[in-house]
Order: structure tokens, then C-alpha cells, then sequence
């Protein structure tokens, strides 16, 4: 899949940010760690089913998902995909997926959360790949982008 991310990014003359990891960032740590960055300036996308709808939300390292601020948002339940269903309806396996060269109705959503950044690193299709864009860049060129969504919650708020 990274190539496929890397043929999507192309199209914004990103394709040449794109970092391949000598290690996993398949999880949040992981891609700190790999990365030399804080894990709250990971931009993990969750994968979720929203009344039917195919839903990315991609949020700081550090957040965690708010299930009342779901609800409100987007009008169902904040249900998780498992890891096969992920796979299929965003066409990312776990640990690679991201906002990037989706399935076809995938909608994508840029948490809040990321705003407290300058840049940020989300993956770009495989466990051991990162991309380190502005909130601008990000809006720029997530596939199928929706807008901005407020569903998620800091540690402090927890």
C-alpha cells in the first residue's frame, strides 16, 4: 500500500517526504520512537463505522476518542473497525492506515487535537512509514476530506 500512497501524494508533489522507517511505527510509541518525536505529535487514524459510513478519524497521539462528542458529531456510536474489516473498507491494513489514497466513500476527518502542532506524522500505508506535514498540508491532501471534527478528548480532559 505505501505505493499506492506514494502515486497519491505524487499528485501534491509530496511523494519525496515520505519516510520509510527501518523499524515498526505500527502504534503510536512504535512511531515515536522510530521517529524521534513525542507520541502526541503521531497522527494515528482510527478506523470506524458510523451508521454505516466508513469513518477516518485522524487525532493526536495523545487523544482518545470522546464516545459522547462521537455521537454528537457524527450520529451514531463510535464503533471501532476490527483489523479485516479496517483492511477492506479503508484499504489500509492496521498499522498503516491513514488519510491517504482510500477506498472509494471512505470520509476523512482531522481531529482538533492535531491543531496544538506544527507538524505532525501520519502513517502512509505500510507499519513502518510516516509522512511529517503542517495541519495545512494534511487538510491539503487527505483523501476525500470532510472537514474538521471535535471528537476526541486531551489527557488533561480526561
Amino acid at each position: 500500500m505505501i505505493e499506492r500512497v506514494k502515486r497519491y501524494l505524487q499528485t501534491f508533489g509530496l511523494d519525496g517526504r515520505v519516510r520509510e522507517l527501518a523499524s515498526s511505527s505500527a502504534t503510536v510509541a512504535l512511531a515515536a520512537q522510530a521517529l524521534g518525536c513525542e507520541p502526541c505529535r503521531i497522527a494515528k487514524t482510527l478506523s470506524f463505522d458510523a451508521g454505516g459510513r466508513t469513518v477516518l478519524v485522524v487525532a493526536a497521539g495523545d487523544a482518545k476518542v470522546d464516545n459522547h462528542k462521537f455521537k454528537e458529531f457524527f450520529g451514531s456510536k463510535a464503533k471501532m473497525l476490527s483489523p479485516a474489516e479496517a483492511e477492506a473498507r479503508t484499504g489500509h491494513a492496521v498499522g498503516g492506515v491513514c488519510p491517504f489514497a482510500v477506498n472509494e466513500g471512505v470520509e476523512v476527518y482531522l481531529d482538533l487535537s492535531l491543531r496544538r502542532f506544527a507538524t505532525v506524522f501520519p502513517a502512509c500505508g505500510s507499519a513502518n512509514s510516516a509522512i511529517e506535514l503542517s495541519c495545512e498540508e494534511l487538510e491539503r491532501c487527505a483523501d476525500n476530506f470532510r472537514g474538521w471534527a471535535d471528537v476526541c478528548r486531551l489527557p488533561a480532559e480526561s
